[in-house]
């Protein structure tokens, strides 16, 4: 089955607006989509009214956590239509915190020398987004301070790096009740980003009864022995596995398309999981 779990719009720190990305997916061929904006559902109309009804499309987000000063991203599938206007009202409070984050790593920036007007990013992000470090890094290139995002980051806006500001975020508890309130099913996403499967076994272990029943195992950069160690996982914990490309179009250059193909085995469970939402 060919599917899109994981992908970014200009409604966060992508650079397709929604419909294009869900034009994107179509051209690939996914059956199954949902876009994952960091914090923002905004995007979810937009591409419902770009695909046709063969393909399943989801409400869904890419939801900021953190554990134990990690930072941890909750997929949060399957939102019900009733609660997203409630959801969204509580994710701005998020969002305006993301935004602030972002006009204190512009002043940042501006004592390194590199100005930049914070008015008019927040302005390309626009309502309902959702601002943060990735919007900063393209300013930066389109100014000529850097030759490209990841530039950005390794010299300026990573953790440690001269203008990270650090975040206000939710705790996994409270991500992953905000989440399971809103009826959505919730996985963890790219489990490696949090460094070995102790972590994640770990987090599992404290979080699987509060909802915390997915995993994302194919994720667009894994290889079959990247996949490995978070199947194991998934067996330990009886999880679900999902997968998604990650696709941020030109900002995330190496994801070339949205879109993966999943593997047979894991679909039926996935569909029946995503059934459960709401």
């Amino acid at each position: 089955m060919r599917l899109e779990l994981h992908c970014h719009s200009t409604r966060s720190d992508g650079s397709e607006p929604p419909h294009a990305v869900a034009r994107r997916a179509l051209d690939y061929g996914v059956e199954l989509f949902c876009l994952t904006d960091h914090d923002t559902v905004a995007g979810f109309e937009d591409t419902r009214s770009a695909l046709p009804t063969r393909v399943r499309v989801l409400r869904g987000l890419e939801l900021s956590t953190v554990e134990c000063g990690r930072t941890v991203h909750l997929l949060c599938y399957g939102i019900a239509d009733e609660a997203a206007v409630t959801l969204e009202e509580q994710l701005e409070q998020i969002r305006r915190q993301r935004s602030q984050r972002l006009r204190a790593i512009v002043k940042r920036l501006g004592e390194l020398g590199m100005p930049l007007d914070a008015d008019e990013i927040l302005t390309e992000v626009g309502p309902g987004g959702s601002a943060g470090r990735p919007h900063v890094a393209q300013a930066l290139q389109r100014a000529g301070h850097v030759s490209s995002v990841r530039e950005a980051f390794d010299r300026f806006l990573a953790d440690g790096k001269p203008a990270y500001v650090a975040g206000q975020r939710l705790s996994v508890a409270d991500g992953l009740a905000l989440a399971r309130g809103a009826g959505a099913q919730v996985a963890l996403a790219h489990p490696h980003t949090l460094g070995d499967s102790a972590i994640v076994r770990a987090l599992f272990a404290d979080h699987r009864d509060a909802g915390l029943t997915g995993i994302e195992a194919f994720y667009g950069r894994y290889g079959s022995a990247a996949s490995a160690p978070w199947l194991r996982v998934a067996a330990q914990f009886d999880l679900t596995v999902t997968g998604g490309s990650d696709f941020h179009g030109s900002a995330l250059p190496e994801v070339v398309r949205p879109g993966i193909t999943f593997p047979a085995e894991h679909t039926e469970r996935l569909l029946g999981w995503l059934d459960a939402a709401a």
